[in-house]
C-alpha cells in the first residue's frame, strides 16, 4: 500500500521541519531535475503505534518554508556549520569567520542543531537516504511500544547476527486459542463477506473516511471497490482473514483489518506467510486502542490456519524494520499538481520550465511493447521467477497469482511486455497499479490519479526505456504522477527519468521472523 504524496523542494523541507516556528509555511515544490524532491508525511490514522502497521508507503502533501527563507537559511547554515567544524578556508572573510566562531562558542546547542540540519540538507542535495534505523531507534524506544514488546519481533536495541534467519517463536496450531479476544462492551467481531456488494461498500466508506490522508487533510486515498476486490481476493484468499468490528445495535462497521496468503522467500528460506493490510479504525474510536485487538485477532486467525509469519509495511517506525525504502515521484501533469497544492513551482523556476522538464514524448514507441495478455502468463511467470531470485526478500509467484496480479484491469492494474519481433519471445515486463486520492475542498479538481510502479523485469531493453514506456502509458491513461520505491533495481532509472526523492520512509516488517537488516536494493517485495 502507499500513501498520498506531494513533490516539493527538499531544502525547504529540511528547514521547515526543524525550524517551523521561525518560518512561514507555504507550498513549494522543486523540479526533479534540479531540486524537485517529494515528501511523504502521513497522519497516523489509527492513533497509536500499532495502528499504522498494515499501512504501506506513507507519503503526503506538506508545507514548507518560503523559497527566499530557505535559500538564505541554507547559506547561513553552510557558513555556521563549516566554521563550527573548523573547516573555514584560508581565503574566507576573517570577519565572517570570527562572527561564526563567536556564535558557536556562545550557543553550542544552536551549533549542534545547525550541524544536524546542514547534514540533512547535504543528504537531500545528493538524493541521499537517511539511515533507516538510526533515524528512529534513538528517538523511539521499546517503552513507547508496549504492545510490540510482547510480540515476536526484534527489539530496537537488538543486534541480529549475520547468520540469523529463523522464527522468533515456534507454536503449534493446537496451542492457539479457538475464540477471539473479548471486545469492549457494545462491539462485536464480524467476518466480512467482500463478495456481498453492501459489505464491500461499507469497507470502501470506512477506508475512504478514516484510512490515510496527508497532514493538512488536503488529500485522502480513494481505493475503488474494484481495487479492493483485486487486492483482497488473490488465489488462496479467505473471508476468515477479512476481519471487522461492528457496533452492537446499529451494526455499523467501525474497524477493519485484512490478510492474504503469500509465499515469500527470506534470505534463502521460503515460507507461507500472510501480507497484512488495510488496518483501519474509525477516528472517534482510536482512544480505545482498537488497533491492538485487531492485530491480535488477525494474528490468531492466521495461526489457527497454520501460518505464523507475516509481512507488512508502515511509514511509522515500529520494532523493528527488516529494511527501509523511500518513495520517488515523477510528475506527469505538473500544472494540475500545482493547482491542487500537491506541488508548487520551485524557486527560480516557472511553470513552463516544469512542463518542459516533465514532458512525456508520446510519439516514441518501444519496438514490441504491448499490453500483457492471458497467453503471456507462463512467460511473465518465468521472467519474474528468474529475476526475483537475486533478492534477499521476494515473493515466489504461482501461475495463478501471476494471472491474478498482472493481467490488465482498467483503473486497477496495468501490465506490459516487450516481445522480440524476430523470435516472438518475451524479453521484458513492466507493471503499475492505480491508486487515486481525493482532493479535499478544491474548486477545480476532485482527484489526483497516481500510478505506482509494481514489478518490472528488464533483460534486453534498458531500464530507462522500459520505464519511460510505462510512464508514456500512464499519461495516456490519464495519470497525474508516477511513483516508485527505490527497491530492487529501480535506482537504475529514477534520476534519469526525472523522479524526485521523497523524505519519508516506508518500513518493511516481518512478524515472528528475525534476520539481518536489508538494504533497499536487496528487497524484491512490493506490498500494496
Amino acid at each position: 500500500m502507499a500513501t498520498p504524496s506531494s513533490t516539493k523542494n527538499h531544502t525547504a523541507d529540511a528547514t521547515a521541519q526543524d525550524l517551523k516556528k521561525m518560518t512561514v509555511k507555504e507550498k513549494s515544490a522543486g523540479a526533479a531535475g534540479g531540486n524537485g524532491n517529494a515528501s511523504e508525511r502521513s497522519k497516523d490514522v489509527n492513533g497509536d503505534g500499532a495502528g499504522s502497521v498494515p499501512s504501506s508507503a506513507s507519503s503526503a502533501a506538506v508545507s514548507d518554508a518560503s523559497p527566499s527563507t530557505s535559500s538564505g537559511l541554507s547559506n547561513v547554515l553552510e557558513s555556521v556549520a563549516s566554521t563550527s567544524a573548523g573547516s573555514a578556508s584560508a581565503g574566507a572573510d576573517v570577519r565572517g569567520a570570527s562572527t561564526s566562531t563567536s556564535l558557536t562558542s556562545q550557543y553550542p546547542e544552536l551549533t549542534r542543531s545547525v550541524q544536524e540540519i546542514k547534514e540533512r540538507l547535504d543528504q537531500n542535495k545528493g538524493g541521499g537516504r537517511r539511515a533507516p534505523r538510526a533515524a528512529g531507534a534513538a528517538a523511539e524506544s521499546m517503552d513507547q511500544h508496549q504492545f510490540w514488546s510482547t510480540q515476536p519481533v526484534p527489539r530496537f536495541d537488538e543486534k541480529v547476527p549475520a547468520t540469523t534467519n529463523d522464527a522468533i517463536e515456534t507454536k503449534s496450531v493446537e496451542e492457539i486459542r479457538a475464540e477471539p479476544r473479548q471486545l469492549p462492551a457494545g462491539f462485536f467481531w464480524d467476518t466480512l463477506d467482500i463478495n456481498h456488494r453492501g459489505t464491500l461498500e461499507e469497507i470502501y466508506n470506512l477506508l475512504h473516511d478514516n484510512y490515510v490522508e496527508d497532514d493538512d487533510s488536503m488529500f485522502r486515498f480513494r481505493y475503488s471497490h474494484e481495487f479492493l476486490l483485486w487486492a483482497l481476493r488473490p488465489p488462496g484468499w479467505t473471508n476468515f482473514w477479512h476481519v471487522g468490528v461492528r457496533v452492537a445495535g446499529s451494526n455499523k462497521l467501525v474497524s477493519f483489518i485484512s490478510a492474504v496468503p503469500s509465499q515469500i522467500r527470506v534470505r534463502g528460506k521460503s515460507m507461507k506467510m500472510t501480507e497484512v493490510n488495510f488496518l483501519c479504525v474509525l477516528k472517534k474510536l482510536r482512544s480505545k486502542r482498537m488497533a491492538v485487538v485487531l492485530i491480535q485477532e488477525i494474528t490468531r486467525r492466521c495461526n489457527v490456519r497454520g501460518i505464523f509469519q507475516a509481512a507488512f509495511t508502515a511509514g511509522k517506525l515500529l520494532p523493528t524494520p527488516v529494511g527501509t525504502c523511500r518513495y520517488w515521484h515523477r510528475s506527469i501533469h505538473p500544472a494540475k499538481l500545482v493547482d491542487v497544492g500537491f506541488s508548487s513551482i520551485p524557486p527560480k523556476s516557472t511553470l513552463q520550465r516544469m512542463k518542459k522538464l516533465y514532458k512525456v514524448d508520446e510519439e516514441g514507441k518501444l519496438p514490441g511493447f504491448r499490453p500483457a495478455e492471458a497467453k503471456d502468463v507462463p512467460a511473465i511467470h518465468d521472467l519474474l521467477t528468474t529475476y526475483l531470485k537475486q533478492f534477499e526478500m521476494a515473493p515466489e509467484f504461482e501461475l495463478e497469482e501471476v494471472a491474478h496480479y498482472f493481467m490488465p484491469q482498467d483503473k486497477i492494474i496495468y501490465a506490459y511486455v516487450v516481445e522480440d519481433p524476430a523470435t516472438g519471445k518475451l524479453t521484458d515486463f513492466t507493471s503499475f497499479y492505480s491508486l487515486p486520492s481525493t482532493v479535499v475542498d478544491n474548486p477545480k479538481y476532485d482527484s489526483i490519479y497516481a500510478a505506482y510502479s509494481f514489478y518490472n523485469v528488464a533483460t534486453k531493453t534498458s531500464w530507462r526505456d522500459l520505464i519511460m514506456a510505462s510512464i508514456v502509458m500512464a499519461k495516456k491513461e490519464g495519470f497525474d504522477v508516477f511513483n516508485a520505491l527505490d527497491l530492487m533495481e529501480n535506482t537504475k532509472f529514477l534520476k534519469d527519468l526525472a523522479f524526485g526523492i521523497g523524505d519519508g520512509s516506508l518500513n518493511y516488517y516481518l512478524f515472528n521472523w528475525k534476520c539481518p537488516e536489508m538494504q533497499p536494493g536487496q528487497i524484491g517485495l512490493v506490498l500494496m
